[in-house]
């Protein structure tokens, strides 16, 4: 019998080694390369290479906003190349805002590591890039965060003040995400990357909007829910009914976000 135990509490520390020693390969589901926006059906959008404080060039593509129209910064979510997010920043673009669309350090062909304290850097080098050339002020941006992209929105948010922050499908922090999957590990104290938007939420500085899916399936509705009533005003929620993770785009969210920046 205590063999079996032995056995048994072996297998648990290697297996909890394991995800120690590659947390940050499970956590960042890196992407391919985009094609040209052209492809995706994209006009006006000029590639960038952005450099970051600590010298990586990210990849981004810009487009110019009409006269008088708000900019969009958007950070994408995980497992995505900026590619397949072309559809997304369309409905914007066709509004007549400007779009300034990041690709993450490790994604979209670019070099580098994504860690939380990386993705901080890459998200405000995109906003000190279209303050330094594009003379925009803070108060004209529109900083839309998606899943994982969401973390730096709420980040920055705490930073700076903006027109608005969008924050969907949006999540605690990584050891919540982590503690639902890795149920028997005190993942609270082994997550590297802790991405705590729970305790940032209510030090944002600017109105806050938070969009989810009552079905989604990767990031659980209730983390926006608990977002949401921690969140200072001015806010609105848009919760989705039978919305999931990736389809939210399906119920034209892009009208409430609209909207909202009216």
């Amino acid at each position: 019998m205590i063999k079996y135990i032995i056995s048994a509490f072996f297998i648990y520390l290697v297996f909890g080694l394991i995800i120690f020693l590659f947390q940050r390969k499970i956590l960042f589901n890196i992407s391919g390369k985009p094609n040209k926006p052209e492809d995706y059906e994209l006009s006006n959008i000029k590639e960038l290479k952005i450099k970051t404080s600590d010298g990586v060039d990210l990849l981004a593509w810009y487009s110019k906003p009409n006269i008088n129209q708000p900019m969009l910064v958007y950070f994408h979510g995980n497992s995505f190349d900026i590619g397949e997010r072309a559809y997304r920043i369309k409905r914007y673009i066709n509004n007549g805002w400007g779009v300034l669309l990041l690709a993450w350090r490790g994604y979209s062909g670019n070099l580098g590591k994504p860690t939380e304290r990386n993705l901080y850097i890459d998200g405000e080098t995109a906003i000190k890039w279209i303050i330094d050339n594009l003379n925009y002020d803070y108060e004209n941006l529109i900083i839309y965060g998606e899943s994982l992209g969401c973390a730096v929105a709420v980040e920055l948010g705490t930073r700076y003040k903006f027109k608005s922050i969008i924050l969907e499908a949006p999540f605690t922090s990584a050891p919540d995400i982590a503690r639902k999957r890795y149920k028997i590990y005190p993942v609270k104290y082994l997550v590297l990357d802790k991405f705590d938007n729970y305790s940032k939420i209510d030090k944002i500085l600017s109105p806050v909007l938070i969009i989810s899916g009552t079905k989604d399936e990767v990031i659980p509705h209730s983390h926006s829910k608990k977002l949401y009533l921690k969140s200072n005003n001015p806010k609105k929620n848009l919760f989705v009914d039978d919305g999931m993770h990736n389809n939210l785009y399906d119920f034209n969210i892009d009208k409430e976000v609209i909207i909202f920046n009216s």
